[in-house]
C-alpha cells in the first residue's frame, strides 16, 4: 500500500498527538526517577539533555520515513530488509504497542483507583476504558487527532495555572548550588530522562497520514519541544517546593507537590483532583494511539480489516494490563518498555536508515 491513506491529518495535529503521546504517566513521577539517580537538584540539566539526545534520534526516524511516504514502519522495514527480517521488526513494534496501550490504560486504572474511586476492582474500571478506546479507534485517525486537540490546550492552561499557583511554596535555594557536584552526576540520569521522552517514535506511524510530510522533522521537534518544558518546569517547581531530600521519598511527588498548597475561596480549592482529571484523559490519550499502532501494524501484516483486528486485540490488552499485581510491578513494566524501546528505536532506524540508503544507491546505479 504506497498510495496515501484517505484519512490525513495536519501538522498542529501531527505536533500536539506525538506531545500528548509523549506525556502521560511519567510526569507524574519524573521528579522522583531523575533526583533518585542524579541525587542533586541539578536534574532539570539531566533533562535538557536528554530530551536533545531524544531529537537526534526522531530526526534519524522522520528522514527514515520521509524515504518511504505513503508506507508505516511496517510496511518500509519489509521493502528494506526484506520480508522475513521486516515482518519480524514488525511484530516486535506491534508487541510494543501492544503491551504500552496495557501499560497506559492499568496506570489508568491505578491512578483512578487510588484518588477517585477507592476500592473499585482494576478489571472494572480497565474494561469500561477499553471500550470506549475502541469506539474511538474504529473511526481512524482523524478522531484520534480531534480528542487530542481538545485534551492539549486543558492540559496546557490547567498546567500553567498549577505550577503559577505553587510559587507560594517554592524555594529557590532547593536548587542550589547549580552544578555543585559537576556535570557527572547529571549524566548518570540521562538515560532516565530519556526513557520519559519515549513515544516521539509513532512519528514513524503518523507520517503516512500527514498532509504534508515534508513538515515532519519541524512538527516532531516541536512535539518534543513542548514536553521537554512540562517536564524542566516540573521538575524546577517540583524540587523546588519539596526538595531533593523530599522528592524521593513520595511515590507521586507531582501530587504531593500540588496538594502541598491550597487557596481558600477559589472555586477550587484543592487542585490534586481536577490534576488526576486531566492526566487521566492525557493517559486515556496514550493508550487509544498505542492501540492504534498496534492494530494498523497487525492489519498490514497479516492483510486484515482493521475493525477485525482492532477487536481481535481487545482480550489481550485486557490480560497483559491485569498480569502487574501492585502497583510497583506496574512500574517495572514500565522500566522494562522503556528501556525496549530506548534501545529498539535507537539502533534499528539507524540500521534502517543505512539499508534504505545502500539499496537507494544500487538502484540508481541499475
Amino acid at each position: 500500500m504506497s498510495q496515501r491513506p484517505i484519512d490525513q491529518i495536519t501538522t498542529p495535529q501531527a505536533v500536539v498527538m506525538i506531545t500528548n503521546f509523549i506525556l502521560g504517566i511519567g510526569i507524574l513521577t519524573l521528579p522522583r526517577t531523575v533526583t533518585e539517580k542524579v541525587k542533586t537538584p541539578d536534574g532539570w540539566i539531566t533533562i535538557i539533555l536528554g530530551g536533545i539526545i531524544v531529537m537526534i534520534m526522531a530526526i534519524i526516524i522522520v528522514k527514515l520515513a520521509q524515504r518511504h511516504p505513503g508506507k508505516s514502519i511496517y510496511q518500509f522495514s519489509q521493502d528494506i530488509a526484506g520480508k522475513w527480517i521486516g515482518s519480524v521488526l514488525g511484530l516486535c513494534i506491534i508487541l510494543y504497542y501492544l503491551t504500552l496501550s496495557s501499560f497506559e490504560i492499568r496506570a489508568m486504572a491505578e491512578t483512578t483507583r487510588l484518588f477517585l474511586l477507592q476500592g473499585t476492582p482494576i478489571w472494572a474500571i480497565i474494561m469500561p476504558f477499553i471500550w470506549i478506546g475502541i469506539y474511538l479507534i474504529v473511526g481512524g485517525i482523524n478522531p484520534i487527532a480531534r480528542m487530542f486537540e481538545l485534551i492539549f490546550p486543558v492540559t496546557v492552561l490547567f498546567f500553567i495555572l498549577v505550577m503559577f499557583l505553587g510559587f507560594k511554596i517554592f524555594e529557590i535555594d532547593n536548587l542550589r548550588p547549580v552544578l555543585g557536584m559537576g556535570m557527572m552526576p547529571s549524566m548518570k540520569g540521562l538515560a532516565t530522562t530519556s526513557l520519559s521522552f519515549i513515544g516521539f517514535e509513532v512519528i514513524m506511524i503518523l507520517l503516512m497520514f500527514m498532509k504534508k510530510p515534508e513538515h515532519a522533522v519541524k512538527a516532531t521537534l516541536i512535539g518534543i519541544i513542548f514536553p521537554l518544558l512540562f517536564y524542566v518546569i516540573t521538575f524546577v517547581m517540583v524540587v523546588g517546593s519539596l526538595s531533593t531530600d523530599g522528592v524521593v521519598t513520595q511515590t507521586w511527588p507531582v501530587l504531593t507537590f500540588i496538594r502541598s498548597f491550597e487557596y481558600p475561596g477559589l472555586f477550587v480549592e484543592r487542585f490534586d483532583s481536577l490534576l488526576l482529571v486531566i492526566w487521566i484523559m492525557q493517559l486515556f490519550a496514550t493508550f487509544t494511539v498505542s492501540y492504534f499502532a498496534a492494530a494498523i501494524g497487525l492489519s498490514q501484516l497479516l492483510n486484515k480489516k482493521m475493525k477485525t483486528v482492532i477487536f481481535g486485540l481487545a482480550p489481550f490488552i485486557f490480560i497483559f494490563s491485569m498480569i502487574p499485581k501492585n502497583s510497583n510491578e506496574m512500574f517495572q513494566m514500565g522500566s522494562l518498555l522503556g528501556n525496549f524501546a530506548l534501545y529498539f528505536f535507537s539502533a534499528v532506524p539507524i540500521l534502517l536508515l543505512f539499508g534504505s540508503i545502500v539499496k537507494g544507491k544500487k538502484h540508481e546505479k541499475t
